[in-house]
């Protein structure tokens, strides 16, 4: 079974498209994306807090690794536009950890979940990343030395990895 669409180029500053089919309900995975219980979990290990309602905040935290590593305050942040459990959310979404992301604004962020059969789902993600080439690259993965990770697709692999086996790709978070 196939399992994710071709990652876009680094040079995509539009919108970036990623498929993934996970053997899990869409419960389960709207839950990984959006409690920190599990958001800690998988891809860069970010502690995420939403309030899921449209106008409602979105932060994501530094894990204990990340802050041993001396990051503090806010990795990620936004603001959710639509939030339609367990099959729709929509919200806007920055890198706020880095100036030149901070500089660049707010993209919008697009997760779809749809049930499937035999209980496997699928969940799209649609990042909207018109005028942010910096964002634009690292969602797509194009810095990829230790430490600075795979973008979108690293992040849906090792969700898949989490819902379907219980335990993420590697103990060491990022790439």
């Amino acid at each position: 079974m196939s399992s994710i669409a071709t990652a876009p180029t680094a040079a995509s500053t539009t919108t970036q498209i990623y498929r993934i089919f996970i053997r899990a309900t869409p419960q389960a995975i709207w839950d990984a994306i959006t409690t920190p219980e599990w958001t800690q979990r998988f891809g860069y290990g970010t502690i995420d807090e939403f309030e899921l309602r449209p106008g409602g905040k979105f932060r994501g935290m530094p894990n204990d690794g990340m802050k041993a590593m001396g990051m503090t305050g806010t990795v990620v942040d936004g603001e959710v536009i639509e939030a339609d459990p367990p099959r729709k959310l929509v919200m806007t979404w920055r890198m706020a950890m880095d100036p030149r992301m901070v500089a660049e604004g707010f993209t919008r962020l697009t997760y779809e979940i749809e049930e499937g059969r035999g209980g496997v789902s699928r969940l799209s993600v649609i990042h909207d990343l018109t005028g942010r080439p910096g964002h634009a690259a690292m969602v797509a993965g194009a810095k990829q030395g230790p430490g600075e990770g795979g973008g979108w697709l690293w992040i849906l692999s090792d969700l898949k990895s989490l819902l379907e086996s219980g335990k993420p790709m590697s103990t060491q978070q990022g790439w």
